[in-house]
């Protein structure tokens, strides 16, 4: 990966975070992401690679890069991602070139991504990567919210059920934990999250020298 420096405004240097999302599906990180984006130009999404169909209304780029299986098979041949999982009958992968390019423009970028890849993220970023994970108020609430959206069927929405069960049991890999009990409140913390994590002093990489100007 490049070297993830971004600008501040006293002059000196700082990494960039690495900013994850985790949640079964239906607990809001998804909602949440597209809050934090629209309220932080200095954050960029990152798009998956995947194997499963588009769907009305996704684009291209935008939702996810769509790939077929060979295409995909072959990223990872050639480690051109940065995690990737097996997930309900397809796949899924972050590309590493793009977020390489965001921060390299200084940019902080937000990762909507399960556990596994959380795990790979870590294991190859380690302490530029700051895990938030999402929960549902419960698991009844969860399954209301899927058979809400109208889009899935039962067999599905059982088969998400029971993936839940599972991604929740891996809360301990996140370095935060929130309940999902009301959208707004649960975005500004999240929102504090990424704003505390930016101000880290391990993270502030000129900062010794920007103290030596000041003692001078």
């Amino acid at each position: 990966m490049a070297d993830p420096i971004q600008s501040d405004p006293h002059g000196f240097k700082r990494r960039g975070v690495l900013f994850v999302l985790s949640s079964p599906s239906g607990a809001g990180k998804s909602t949440i992401a597209r809050k934090l984006l629209a309220s932080d130009d200095t954050l960029a999404m990152s798009v998956s690679a995947t194997t499963r169909p588009m769907r009305p209304g996704e684009a291209d780029g935008v939702d996810y890069h769509f790939v077929d299986l060979t295409e995909f098979r072959r990223m990872v041949a050639d480690h051109e991602f940065l995690e990737w999982a097996h997930v309900f009958d397809h796949r899924y992968g972050t590309p590493k070139a793009p977020v390489d390019a965001m921060l390299g423009q200084g940019r902080d970028v937000l990762f909507d991504i399960d556990w596994q890849g959380a795990q790979q993220l870590y294991q190859l970023a380690g302490g530029d990567v700051v895990r938030v994970f999402i929960l549902p108020p419960s698991m009844a609430e969860l399954e209301s919210r899927l058979r809400g959206r109208q889009t899935d069927s039962n067999e599905v929405i059982e088969r998400r059920m029971s993936r839940a069960a599972s991604e929740i049991a891996h809360w301990d890999g996140y370095d935060y934990v929130l309940v999902n009990d009301d959208a707004e409140s649960c975005f500004r913390k999240v929102k504090t999250i990424l704003e505390a994590e930016r101000l880290k002093r391990s993270r502030q990489t000129g900062l010794i020298g920007f103290i030596r100007k000041l003692q001078n």
